[in-house]
């Protein structure tokens, strides 16, 4: 099974060869005509599932995965990519099963070397948020030179894709996580990168894995936090400041790890967080997807 980072890589070189107290509506806006109705709620509105969950079932049979997304009672998931598919066939796919894609992934090699492709796809897909999950950089270490330099190529990204109606977040990978003299290099990244264009992605579990705290992270950047990757890391599996990656075995279901989930929910819905997805990059998606989902839409109602 490809990693993320894996599949980044790979997606990156074909180019270059030829998202508990109840808060702010999920939504940008009010959904338009032939639109999907409302699914599963969380802090006030949408939860989606980022389509990276089903990335072995997606290029096998796409049409008969997203219907099964549909199924689970999904109206909204997160695009990571194509599948090997025409992005026509994509869009289709999600129309016919009454799915929206509001939020998609693109690699920063993508942003960096095809900007004009990637916003054709983003827009083909009927999204307004792009996302770039993951800084290139060499072996392990993340440097300080690496956030500079991500810091300045995400303001000409945000700047490129707003300009088409598009806004832009960064997705938290967890080596980011290690000292700086702002505090932590994401720090240095968030400091040097403009706060009115430049938003976050936060992802729980990797803000977690990398050393951080997952929702006092959403609370020091509040404003720019526009989405959340919800999952969960198991429990007792070691944390490390930096760690950017853990293998199939450590994504558990929602509320059964070590990330204070009830916090998460609490800083997001005070930060006005609008979109949530769940991810799962377990080896059975199918059981801990619909877990994940319930633990979610109780953690949301309100007390008796």
């Amino acid at each position: 099974m490809p990693s993320r980072r894996e599949f980044l890589i790979t997606a990156a070189s074909a180019i270059a060869m030829s998202a508990s107290p109840r808060a702010r509506v999920l939504v940008d806006g009010p959904f338009e005509a032939g639109q999907p109705s409302a699914g599963p709620m969380l802090n006030g509105g949408l939860l989606g599932l980022q389509l990276w969950s089903l990335r072995e079932y997606l290029p096998k049979d796409l049409k008969g995965t997203i219907q099964k997304i549909r199924g689970l009672g999904f109206r909204e998931v997160e695009a990571a990519g194509l599948w090997k598919h025409p992005v026509a066939e994509q869009r289709a796919a999600l129309d016919a099963a009454g799915l929206r894609c509001q939020s998609a992934h693109m690699s920063f090699e993508r942003l960096r070397d095809d900007m004009h492709g990637a916003i054709a796809e983003v827009k083909a897909l009927g999204a307004t948020w792009v996302v770039c999950p993951w800084i290139p950089h060499n072996g392990d270490v993340f440097t300080r030179d690496d956030a500079m330099k991500s810091a300045e190529a995400f303001n000409r990204f945000a700047a490129a894709l707003n300009a088409e109606g598009l806004r832009f977040a960064y997705h938290c990978h967890g080596y980011e996580f290690v000292p700086s003299k702002e505090g932590t290099l994401f720090d240095t990244l968030a400091g040097s990168s403009d706060p009115s264009k430049v938003m976050f992605q936060i992802d729980v579990f990797h803000a977690l894995l990398g050393g951080a705290d997952p929702a006092k992270l959403i609370e020091k950047y509040q404003s720019r936090v526009a989405s959340l990757h919800l999952k969960d890391l198991k429990k007792g599996f070691p944390i490390k400041a930096g760690t950017a990656t853990a293998p199939p075995e450590a994504d558990v279901p929602i509320g059964t790890g070590q990330v204070d989930v009830p916090a998460v929910l609490k800083a997001a819905a005070n930060g006005g967080t609008k979109q949530y997805y769940i991810e799962d990059e377990s080896a059975d998606p199918w059981q801990h997807i619909p877990e994940s989902l319930k633990y979610l839409q109780g953690a949301t109602k309100p007390a008796r």
